[in-house]
Parts: structure tokens; C-alpha cells; sequence
């Protein structure tokens, strides 16, 4: 499955004299979009070849990766079962958009305190899932591991080869490591961590022996899933021109960071740039009622 590339016709981008296509990733599929797509590919075929009928994994409240996962699932005919961040979610996941549309799609809950997320992988605790649930196959948190990266290194195509530049934002890192393992010597790719801490060139580095890539760490907005009425302007402000709604969490920071070092002349005129939309607008619903309840203007969905 192929998706396209939007070329956008923003005022910055015709006064620097530089070229910036959007690949459109989430639309691959309704739910299992952008990079979740790509990530889930091998992985559900590995779990299909070992037998295995049950998968599960870890999220927080508003995860993208819960909800491709559970409809991912649903597809295969297999059982799904999450992991949740947090005891105080039990009695009230109703409430919560992304949580109500896995449980729809068939996931079942295990709700964990935070202190226990920490060791969530430890081989004690896998053992009392193997034990409550079964035998099963572990997706890890937000999707990534060698088989997702290598599904990642799909996102590119040969069509692709002419832009200098490809951006993504980065959360776990492994749909960095794939676009760096699939792009071109010529490219630079350049990551916007969505998240604060210094561990993720780290662990980027561990995911591929590439060296043409590069990490910006300076618009995260305070923080993984942290949002402000200035990021929120501009998501929608940004639909509004091109028609395109970006998430709040990955994309939607990716490129406010994108278009600011454009405008601020970090880069030279005639770049040719492709920035990567990896999905995640079903937590546009969920982000809403946190705005809500902050008395912050909504995104426009």
C-alpha cells in the first residue's frame, strides 16, 4: 500500500524558495494509519506464523498505538489485550475516547499502577500475563522493534529519491530508524522529538549504523503529549489552509519545529524537503476534552 505526497504552497515556502511536499501516511487506513500501519505489518505476521492468537501491549490513556493494535486485531481475527498506564483509568475508560473505540474494537484492559508500568517488560510480570492470559505474542510500547522498523523502511519509495531532505517526528524512534535505513546517501533525515530527555539519539542510535540524520529537541512543547494554545493556532490555522489535519501530539509539532526553522533560514533556498504525516488524529477527540477542561481553544477535527 502506497501512499501520496501533497505538495504544500505555504507563503514561507515561496518566499525562501523551498520546496515541501506532506507524505500523507494517515491515510493508509481509517484506523490503523501512518506509521502504526507500517509498524503492525511483520509483527502481525510473525505472531500469525508462531501460532499465536493473543497479542498484547502497553499504552497511556490516549495512545494511537492501542487503538491500530485493537482494530489491527479485530482484522485478524486475533485477541487483543492492553496493558493500560494508570489504576485511576479503571472505573472511568468509558470516558476516554481512544479507550472506548479499542474496547469497541474488542481489546480487553489490564489497568497498572504507573510504579509497575516502570517494569512493565520484566520477566516476572510477562510471565503473570502468560499466565492470566495465555500464551501470546508482545508488541512493545508504541509498536517498535526490529520487524516494525523494517516495516517502517517502507514508508519511502523510489518516487521519493529526489528531495534532499526527510523529516519525521520521533516518539520511540523506530520510525526514524526505518526512513534513515530506506533513504538515500544524499538525504538528510531530520527527527522532531515529541518528547523531552536526551535518551532518544541514544536510542536511535541503537536502531541503525546510519549516520546521515539528525535529532531537533526544541519543539516539544514541555513534554510528551503537552499541548499549548499556540500549537493548537497553529493545527488549526494549518487545516484551514492546506486542508490537512494534523495531530497534536507527533505531527502537528513536527511541523510548527519544520516551518519555523524554514522561516528562520535553516535551510538554503531550493530544498526540496518531505515531511512524513504518521497518523494519529483518532486522539484529536481525546486531546479536545483535556483542552476543554484547561478552558484552551479545541482543535478543529
Amino acid at each position: 500500500m502506497q501512499s501520496k505526497n501533497s505538495y504544500l504552497g505555504l507563503p514561507v515556502l515561496k518566499e525562501k524558495e523551498i520546496t515541501l511536499a506532506l507524505k500523507r501516511e494517515d491515510l493508509l487506513h481509517p484506523l490503523i494509519s501512518g506509521n502504526k500501519y507500517r509498524k503492525l505489518k511483520y509483527n502481525l505476521q510473525e505472531a500469525q506464523n508462531l501460532h499465536l492468537r493473543t497479542l498484547i501491549t502497553f499504552g497511556g490513556a490516549y495512545s494511537n498505538h492501542i487503538v491500530a493494535l485493537s482494530y489491527a486485531g479485530m482484522e485478524k481475527g486475533l485477541a487483543t489485550v492492553g496493558i493500560i498506564r494508570g489504576e485511576e483509568l479503571m472505573d472511568k475508560w468509558q470516558d476516554n475516547p481512544t479507550l472506548a473505540m479499542a474496547h469497541q474494537n474488542g481489546m480487553v484492559f489490564k489497568f497498572i499502577s504507573r510504579a509497575a508500568y516502570r517494569n512493565k517488560t520484566d520477566s516476572d510480570f510477562l510471565l503473570t500475563l502468560e499466565e492470566e492470559y495465555g500464551p501470546f505474542y508482545l508488541v512493545p510500547e508504541g509498536g517498535t522493534n526490529s520487524l516494525a522498523i523494517k516495516g517502517c523502511e517502507e514508508i519511502l519509495t523510489q518516487a521519493d529519491e529526489d528531495f534532499d531532505m526527510v523529516c519525521t517526528c520521533v516518539g520511540t524512534g523506530g520510525t526514524m530508524a526505518g526512513l534513515i535505513n530506506s533513504s538515500r546517501p544524499h538525504q538528510q533525515v531530520i527527527g522532531f522529538a515529541a518528547l523531552k530527555g536526551e535518551f532518544l539519539e541514544g536510542e536511535i542510535t541503537k536502531m541503525t549504523t546510519e549516520k546521515h540524520w539528525k535529532l531537533i529537541s526544541d519543539y516539544h512543547f514541555n513534554g510528551y503529549g503537552k499541548v499549548t494554545g499556540e500549537l493548537v493556532h497553529f493545527i488549526n490555522k494549518f487545516k484551514r489552509t492546506t486542508g490537512i489535519p494534523l495531530d497534536p501530539v507527533y505531527t502537528g509539532k513536527m511541523l510548527y519545529g519544520l516551518l519555523d526553522m524554514i522561516k528562520n533560514d535553516n535551510f538554503a533556498k531550493g530544498t526540496k524537503i518531505l515531511a512524513i504525516h504518521t497518523g494519529g488524529l483518532q486522539g484529536i477527540a481525546g486531546m479536545n476534552l483535556r483542552l476543554k477542561k484547561k478552558k484552551l481553544p479545541l482543535l478543529h477535527i
